[in-house]
């Protein structure tokens, strides 16, 4: 079995499916490098429509990542939905932690696990998508002496994801898909000393790998916030990549993680199931009043029943007034 000299962890997510076409049909047979892909797709099956479409682009071979198979020389590799991509020193593992930046697979932990393993030896490349998946990935790849590649974002679909790429770190390349392949090849080519990767990359990658609560080590990478995680309502982190980063992201122990960005969504996405929750117990509570309400007149209960109707009517100024803050926090948002 070969074992590739390089590592190549490719993110792509709306406008990805022809974005990572292009790409592969871009790469030649005599590529040293294994190549790893993560689109973000929904939990279903999709992953194998895309193996059998990028089959048709290329020669080299191409196939979901399997837990510990063994890294080959000119092999593409495809996250699984629902399931993280990593790399290992020759080896693929599967995760099964939490999202990062709201994503199972994330392309953040794609990179971060090459940066760890491969230091000088990684290769990212950031095609057409959209927010900022992938941002703090490259700059753990940049962090660690790899190779930053971003497409060109006047070409990409969505432009966000190269943008915000861009905006956070000086790259190595920012070009046309139609020259990633010379430009990937002439890297390879190459044989940088492998150095290893920051301690905190590797810290970050391990808790995404060994999916513990992580206490002490979250402690050595960030400074406690005063953030509450969204999703497990746990303390959050704030981590600044060794001032690097032109903003923080946020961890917490589990090991969720989040840009700024995708953390303000986060937020707004449980405020938002929160209300409409506090709005539906609160309707039913009105209609349960008004129907003891009811049972009581029939009864000849007129005191009982008038102070059911009167909790009733309260209900429904609270049940209004809910309406409204949700109609304009939605307008907000819009």
């Amino acid at each position: 079995m070969d074992t590739p000299k390089f590592v190549i962890v490719v993110g792509a997510s709306a406008g990805g499916l022809s974005a990572l076409s292009e790409f592969v049909g871009q790469l030649p047979a005599n590529l040293d490098a294994a190549v790893f892909i993560v689109m973000h797709l929904s939990h279903t099956s999709i992953s194998d429509f895309l193996t059998r479409h990028l089959k048709q682009h290329t020669t080299l071979p191409c196939a979901l990542g399997s837990e510990g198979a063994p890294i080959q020389k000119g092999h593409i590799y495809i996250a699984s939905p629902n399931l993280h991509l990593l790399v290992k020193k020759g080896k693929i593992i599967l995760g099964h932690g939490p999202e990062e930046n709201r994503w199972r697979p994330s392309i953040d932990v794609l990179f971060r696990s090459a940066a760890a393993a491969y230091s000088t030896r990684a290769i990212g490349v950031v095609l057409t998508g959209l927010l900022d998946d992938g941002t703090t990935g490259m700059l753990a790849i940049k962090r660690s002496g790899g190779t930053c590649i971003v497409q060109d974002p006047n070409e990409a679909e969505h432009p966000d994801m190269p943008l915000s790429v861009l905006n956070s770190m000086e790259v190595n390349y920012c070009i046309s898909l139609a020259d990633m392949g010379e430009i990937l090849l002439a890297i390879t080519q190459t044989d940088p000393e492998e150095i290893p990767a920051p301690e905190d990359v590797i810290i970050e990658s391990e808790i995404a790998e060994r999916v513990v609560v992580d206490y002490d080590n979250v402690k050595k990478i960030g400074e406690k916030s005063i953030y509450a995680c969204p999703d497990c309502g746990g303390g959050l982190w704030s981590i600044n990549d060794e001032g690097k980063a032109k903003s923080d992201r946020y961890r917490c122990h589990i090991g969720h993680s989040y840009s700024e960005k995708d953390l303000v969504i986060k937020q707004y996405e449980i405020f938002e199931s929160t209300l409409w929750t506090a709005l539906r117990i609160m309707e039913e509570r009105r209609n349960l009043f008004l129907k003891m309400e009811k049972d009581h007149a029939r009864k000849g209960l007129s005191t009982l029943a008038k102070s059911y109707h009167e909790k009733a009517e309260a209900i429904q100024v609270h049940v209004d007034k809910m309406k409204e803050v949700l109609y304009a926090s939605q307008k907000s948002v819009n």
